[in-house]
């Protein structure tokens, strides 16, 4: 870890911002755009950076941000709740079918993806809406689509994958969020904050925040809560339905009620990497939100996905007191969307280490910005975090399923 002072001036003293970082593939821009996270005002002590950090919106993704008595909107993100889902099942390699193509083709007959939702909300879905209501619909332009999307993918980085680990056992892993509800949520605060926040050291419109204490703090939380909630929901609901599709296709039980965990399951794992929790780091409760990062308490579980297709983890928390007991949320973007669609779109080499993966083949033009290329090694991020987590199980795609706008 390397510690760097947030303040640009020459005689710059120590004990002024810093920021902490784990990522020996970096590039200067996200640095710096750290370091004006660094000097705001809301922020109430170092900044840290995990391994797969880059530019985004406001503030670094990849970053934890530690927060007194303020939120930042645009550093919890447009996607609330964003996260991964893992499931152990009692299955080996060695049970699944010599053709992976009827997982994939009923994956994305059950499981919507790209902007759709449902035609009509589920059973499962709706009790949920109504035991969970949101704290201002008047927010949101269809509460009835808000309940259709639950237990759909979206696009963009989203995905389902089938996986194997180092023991040859089977793996469902989803990731995904708070879908069109999370995204018009975050963005209507965003905008109230920009309007109503007049600091003049604030060097980046999307670093405003609300004050604790005031009326937009409390819509602002309680709407951020609620769809942590509803991305949690989301991604156990699009789980249900992946695992009937393997479970078909394996041990040909599939047809469960809605909800019920499938008895080839052994476990679950869940855990956000968009998202802030009040929490309690050197002596002081905190506000620490994690835009690109999981939490990573001791013995805290959680999932680390690489690139399209390529190895994910199973990870234990080891509690580094530095990084708030935090680590990375993936492998990090090493190209921006339209470098990746400029300079990988028709190159032979793009699609190579996809050849033992069942993917969606043919959209390949229309996934180029999220090849495996556009991202950094998920072997370095993980070695440049060795002190944050322990490596409990590496996880092998073996087919991948994707988000198509």
């Amino acid at each position: 870890m390397q510690e760097i002072q947030a303040q640009d001036q020459l005689d710059t003293t120590t004990g002024g911002p810093t920021v902490r970082v784990w990522a020996s593939m970096i590039e200067p821009g996200t640095i710096d755009q750290a370091k004006r996270a660094a000097r705001s005002p809301a922020v109430s002590g170092p900044i840290a950076l995990m391994p797969d950090a880059h530019v985004g919106l406001g503030a670094t993704v990849g970053s934890v941000i530690p927060t007194e008595s303020a939120i930042i909107p645009a550093a919890v993100g447009v996607d609330i709740g964003c996260g991964m889902i893992a499931t152990e099942l009692d299955l080996t390699a060695s049970q699944l079918p010599d053709s992976l193509v009827s997982i994939l083709r009923d994956w994305e007959r059950g499981i919507p993806a790209g902007r759709a939702g449902h035609r009509r909300s589920g059973e499962l879905a709706t009790r949920w809406m109504k035991a969970n209501p949101m704290p201002d619909p008047t927010r949101v332009r269809s509460v009835d689509k808000v309940a259709c999307q639950l237990g759909s993918l979206g696009g963009g980085n989203h995905f389902g994958e089938l996986c194997l680990d180092e023991r040859d056992q089977v793996w469902v892993v989803v990731h995904s969020g708070s879908r069109g509800v999370g995204n018009q949520l975050a963005q209507g605060h965003i905008l109230t904050a920009r309007q109503q926040t007049f600091d003049p050291v604030l060097e980046d419109p999307d670093l405003a925040y609300f004050v604790q204490g005031t009326p937009q703090f409390d819509a602002y939380v309680a709407d951020m809560l609620w769809a942590q909630d509803y991305a949690l929901m989301n991604r156990e609901l699009m789980m249900d339905t992946a695992v009937r599709a393997v479970a078909h296709a394996t041990v040909g039980i599939g047809n469960l009620p809605q909800g019920q965990r499938h008895p080839i399951e052994r476990r679950r794992i869940q855990c956000h990497h968009n998202y802030s929790a009040k929490e309690h780091h050197g002596g002081r409760d905190l506000w620490i939100t994690r835009k690109g990062a999981i939490r990573a308490g001791v013995g805290d579980l959680g999932v680390i996905p690489g690139s399209m297709g390529q190895r994910s983890y199973i990870v234990r928390g080891l509690g580094h007191s530095d990084s708030y007991s935090s680590a990375s949320h993936g492998a990090g973007r090493l190209m921006s969307r339209t470098k990746a669609r400029k300079e990988l779109s028709g190159l032979a080499s793009t699609w190579e280490s996809m050849t033992n993966v069942t993917w969606q083949e043919s959209q390949a033009k229309h996934l180029v910005d999220e090849a495996p290329a556009a991202y950094k090694p998920i072997d370095q991020v993980m070695a440049d975090q060795s002190d944050l987590v322990a490596i409990e199980h590496e996880l092998r795609a073996v087919l991948n399923f994707k988000g198509v706008s």
